[in-house]
């Protein structure tokens, strides 16, 4: 098993997202890379703390390589946006790609130069080793799940459109 963090902006349609991608064993939301220890959803988004609301994920590489998991991330993302992703603007809401496995940095960094590439301008998309990963509280797990209408910058049908293109792969 293979673990990766990554930043998409509002927590709760990443995971929603990301863990519907087959491969995936495990997601849990928190707040990655900041200043503080155990901070609060509530000091995160109005103190400053410096955390990126962060998805946790445990996948099989060998159902869902690494490469193809970043193809699938960059579609649930704006890549070029600072500190804003949908309406959500802050710094909580920056992207980002974060690593505890050094052996993972060579692919994560060739597909952000792909993509760069592809969309022909620097992203904004940060490439960092883990310093801390906090769990978000309970409520925040699954959130999307417990509360099926709720709110999500990414289009609830980008999951159907991901499984058929990784189909024909």
């Amino acid at each position: 098993m293979t673990k990766l963090y990554l930043a998409a902006g509002c927590f709760w349609g990443a995971q929603h997202f990301l863990r519907q991608l087959p491969g995936v064993i495990s997601t849990r939301v928190g707040y990655a890379n900041g200043r503080t220890e155990n901070p609060t959803y509530e000091e995160v988004k109005y103190r400053h703390t410096g955390h990126a609301e962060t998805v946790e994920l445990v996948y099989d590489e060998t159902v869902l390589p690494t490469a193809e998991l970043l193809d699938c991330y960059f579609l649930c993302i704006d890549p070029t946006a600072v500190n804003k992703q949908g309406p959500d603007v802050g710094e909580q809401y920056r992207t980002g790609i974060y690593y505890t496995d050094e052996a993972l940095v060579p692919t994560l960094r060739a597909k952000l130069q792909e993509l760069e590439a592809r969309i022909g301008k620097p992203v904004a998309v940060e490439l960092k080793p883990l310093a801390q990963f906090f769990p978000a509280e309970e409520y925040h797990q699954d959130y999307l799940i417990k509360n099926p209408t709720g709110y999500c910058h990414i289009p609830r049908d980008l999951i159907q459109k991901v499984k058929n293109i990784r189909t024909t792969l």
